[in-house]
């Protein structure tokens, strides 16, 4: 089911291959003996990746579902065993470099932790926080801060991610205003909708349904869609982000249970504070 969510997510058996860990090979042949199981095609594979059919769609909501019971198992099982857990939620941006050295001080100062990761898509900003799939999120504000203790850790700029030949990836700067034609990025239906505000830059758009990174950045490719992104980040050749001056930067933040007494908690936030202030 892992396997299935990761190529179900990234539309491309290389990239989920990477995100795995794996070779690809292994990771084709899972796919086939799964869907033989299921006795129905999941993917409609092309050249450029994969699409999902109904039956994968289906199954996907499904495999999501017993992937986080599961790991609510795990954890029910550890704290009954008295081992010193704590699971943390990174919203969709494993590669910043803050949680690399939130990572490398954490290990050096807690060597005996057991630190499990969970790694979510863009339709919850909390990372599964309220439903206690994890203990503390590595996210991105705003959201609906209810019952939540947050502690900012970082502003990022936020710039539009444009197609490299669209006209207005040529500019130093944007405006919103500017872009009030365009087609946006939206969230499933059901997704907070602070976060959602504030992504579409606070007022109501048009477009089409993302739940990962990379369909968002399919998105543009394919469609000429728009969409926000904190400035900084890598970007392929064909795609480019432009600055949005009167757009409010992007705040990274720790977040957990308001309430919460597990004893981990307070030294995981003072080392993720220093470790994304450097």
């Amino acid at each position: 089911m892992r396997y299935f969510v990761a190529v179900a997510e990234e539309l491309h058996f290389g990239r989920a291959a990477t995100r795995l860990h794996m070779s690809q090979p292994p990771l084709s042949r899972a796919m086939k003996q799964l869907e033989a199981d299921v006795g129905s095609l999941l993917f409609v594979r092309s050249p450029t990746g994969v699409t999902l059919t109904l039956v994968g769609s289906v199954l996907l909501d499904e495999a999501r579902a017993l992937l986080d019971h599961a790991d609510r198992v795990r954890v029910r099982v550890s704290a009954a065993a008295g081992v010193a857990t704590i699971t943390i939620g990174i919203l969709g941006d494993g590669t910043d470099p803050g949680v690399a050295r939130m990572a490398a001080a954490y290990r050096r100062s807690r060597p005996g932790i057991d630190i499990r990761i969970r790694d979510t898509d863009l339709t919850d900003p909390t990372c599964g926080l309220r439903a206690g799939m994890v203990d503390v999120a590595l996210t991105r504000a705003p959201f609906d801060e209810t019952a939540l203790t947050v502690r900012g850790l970082r502003t990022d700029p936020v710039g539009v991610v444009l197609r490299a030949d669209d006209p207005l990836a040529r500019r130093d700067g944007l405006r919103l205003a500017e872009l009030s034609d365009r087609r946006w990025f939206q969230f499933p239906q059901g997704t907070d909708p602070i976060w959602q505000s504030y992504w579409n830059g606070g007022r109501p758009r048009e477009g089409p349904v993302v739940r990962v990174v990379q369909e968002c950045l399919q998105a543009v490719l394919w469609n000429g869609t728009v969409g926000l992104a904190p400035l900084g980040h890598d970007l392929p050749a064909q795609l480019a982000v432009v600055p949005l001056i009167d757009m409010p930067p992007s705040r990274v933040v720790a977040v957990w249970n308001e309430g919460d007494t597990n004893p981990l908690i307070p030294s995981l936030i003072e080392i993720a504070t220093t470790a994304y202030r450097h």
